[in-house]
């Protein structure tokens, strides 16, 4: 079982920045990805960025270049750094592990990009 917390939401005018943060605990194997999505209100949960356990990184298009994914090793936490914020980026942003075939997820945190 592995538990997942997201922090780090709020709101923020447009071209802002926001750090996420997803602090993960429990039977972490070695091997694993970890992902952020975002749910807007109305839409599909979007996958927006993946990050290996062996370090490698994709993100989708719509974000690429302005978030970056990123995990402190010995905190067993992984951080979504959002840069140049956009109204529509308002959702309920998740994280994701996926290990062994299963994936576990926290409950979300709430970003809302407004003036």
């Amino acid at each position: 079982q592995v538990q997942l917390v997201e922090s780090g939401g709020g709101l923020k005018q447009p071209g802002g920045s926001l750090r996420l943060s997803c602090a993960a605990s429990g039977n972490i194997f070695n091997i694993y990805t970890m992902n952020w999505y975002r749910q807007a209100p109305g839409k599909q949960r979007e996958l927006i960025a993946t990050r290996t356990s062996a370090g490698s990184t994709t993100y989708a298009d719509s974000v690429k270049g302005r978030f970056t994914i990123s995990r402190v090793n010995a905190q067993n936490t992984v951080y979504l750094q959002m840069n140049a914020l956009k109204p529509e980026e308002t959702a309920v942003y998740y994280c994701s592990l996926r290990q062994g075939g299963v994936d576990d997820w926290g409950q979300g945190t709430q970003v809302t990009v407004s003036s």
